[in-house]
C-alpha cells in the first residue's frame, strides 16, 4: 500500500505506474522497477490531480535506487521531472484549473514558514520534500501535486521538451546563477550530461560572446558539446588553454573537482552540482595544493535542490531563448531501459519517459 501523501480517497479506476520496491546495484539481471495497476489517486485541499504525459529519467533516480539518496520508505514511485494536464483539482478554490498544462519539478513542497523560506532559499528548508523521493513522482500515469509547487508551461515548449527542463535545466540555472559567469565569460563544464547541455545552450543563446569549455571523459560527449558551440573540449584531466572565469561540476566523482581546480583563473569559482560524491576517489582531494589550486581567491560552492525562481524562470528563459534539450524517449513499460541506458551513458543529451 502506497503512502498516504499519495492516494487518500483512491477511485477505483487502475493506473499504470512503475514502483521502485528495494534498493540495490542496477544492472541487466536485476530491474529496479516493476510495472503494476494502482488506484487511481485523489487530490486533497489546494491539490491537483495531474494525467502525466511525460517525465524526464534522472540521474537522481540512480542516486535513490543504488542508496545514495534513498527515499525515506518504499515503495515508491520516482520521477521528478514531470509534464502532464490538470484532471481534477481538490477541495478549496485553485488557481489552477482542469485542462491546464503544467510541470512538477524536484522541489515538491517546503514549510513556507523558517528563515531559509522566508529568505527566498527554500531549497535549504529542513521539510524540503522532493518529488519522486520523499513522495511518488511522475513515473505513473496520475499523481498528485500541491497546487502552489505546479508550474504553467509555456505554449512554445512541448511536453518531452519541457520535462528535462524542470530538473536538469533548472538545477544547470541554479548552478550558472551561483557561478557568477561575468559578460563575456568563460564557463566550463565538468561532465557533459542533460543539465550541463542546456547549461552550454543556455550561455550561447543569452551570451554570444561567452566561451564555453567542456571536460567529458568520452569522445562522444566531447564531440557533442563541439556540435552545440563549445570552443573546446577535452578530457576530465586536461588543461583548458586559458583559465576559466568558472566551472560547474556535475560528475559523481571528486577526482574531477581537483582538476576543475586547476583551471580556474584567480577569483574563479567552482559549483558542485550533485547530490552525492562517490567514496571511491575521495583520497584525490588529498592532491589539491593550496598554493596553486586554492590561493588567490578561488571558491568553492555546491548546489542543493531547487527553488521555485530557479524553475519558472528558467522555463520562461528556456521557451524566450528557443532552448531545447536533446531528448531520447522511451514508453513508460520501458523506463527500466531507460534507467539502464543512463547508467551506460548510451547516449548523449536527456531521456524522457512518454506516458498515456
Amino acid at each position: 500500500m502506497m503512502g498516504p501523501w499519495y492516494y487518500g480517497a483512491a477511485g477505483t479506476t487502475p493506473v499504470k505506474a512503475q514502483i521502485l520496491h528495494t534498493l540495490g546495484p542496477i544492472d541487466a539481471s536485476r530491474p529496479p522497477l516493476t510495472l503494476v495497476d494502482l488506484p487511481d489517486p485523489m487530490p486533497g485541499p489546494r491539490e491537483l490531480l495531474v494525467r502525466v504525459t511525460a517525465c524526464g529519467v534522472c540521474h537522481t533516480e540512480l542516486d535513490e535506487i543504488e542508496g545514495r539518496t534513498p527515499p525515506p520508505s518504499l515503495p515508491v514511485v520516482l520521477g521528478h521531472q514531470v509534464v502532464g494536464v490538470v484532471a481534477a483539482c481538490g477541495p478549496r478554490p485553485s488557481a489552477i484549473r482542469p485542462g491546464t498544462r503544467v510541470g512538477v519539478a524536484w522541489i515538491y513542497a517546503a514549510c513556507g514558514r523558517c528563515g531559509y523560506c522566508l529568505g527566498g532559499r527554500e531549497n535549504l528548508c529542513p521539510e524540503f520534500c522532493a518529488t519522486g523521493r520523499d513522495v511518488n513522482g511522475g513515473y505513473a500515469e496520475y499523481m498528485i501535486v500541491r497546487e502552489d509547487f505546479a508550474f504553467p508551461l509555456p505554449d512554445a515548449l512541448g511536453d518531452a521538451d519541457a520535462a528535462p527542463l524542470l530538473c536538469a535545466g533548472a538545477i544547470g540555472y541554479r548552478s550558472l546563477r551561483l557561478a557568477r559567469l561575468p559578460d563575456r565569460g568563460r564557463l566550463g563544464l565538468t561532465g557533459f550530461g542533460a543539465s550541463a547541455h542546456l547549461v552550454l545552450k543556455l550561455v550561447r543563446q543569452r551570451d554570444p560572446d561567452a566561451e564555453v569549455y567542456v571536460f567529458a571523459r568520452s569522445e562522444p560527449e566531447r564531440e557533442f558539446a563541439r556540435s552545440l558551440g563549445a570552443a573546446w573540449a577535452g578530457d576530465t584531466t586536461d588543461r583548458a588553454p586559458v583559465p576559466l572565469d568558472a566551472i560547474i561540476d556535475t560528475t559523481p566523482a571528486w577526482r574531477p573537482v581537483v582538476e576543475a581546480l586547476r583551471n580556474l583563473a584567480p577569483g574563479g569559482r567552482l559549483v558542485i552540482n550533485a547530490i552525492r560524491k562517490e567514496d571511491g576517489d575521495r583520497a584525490a582531494m588529498a592532491a589539491i595544493d593550496y598554493a596553486s589550486d586554492l590561493w588567490m581567491e578561488r571558491e568553492i560552492t555546491s548546489v542543493a535542490n531547487v527553488t521555485r525562481r530557479d524553475v519558472s524562470e528558467f522555463l520562461d528563459a528556456a521557451a524566450r531563448l528557443g532552448v531545447r534539450p536533446e531528448v531520447d524517449q522511451y514508453p513508460l513499460a520501458d523506463a527500466n531501459r531507460a534507467l539502464l541506458d543512463l547508467k551506460a551513458r548510451a547516449a548523449c543529451g536527456a531521456k524522457v519517459l512518454r506516458i498515456g
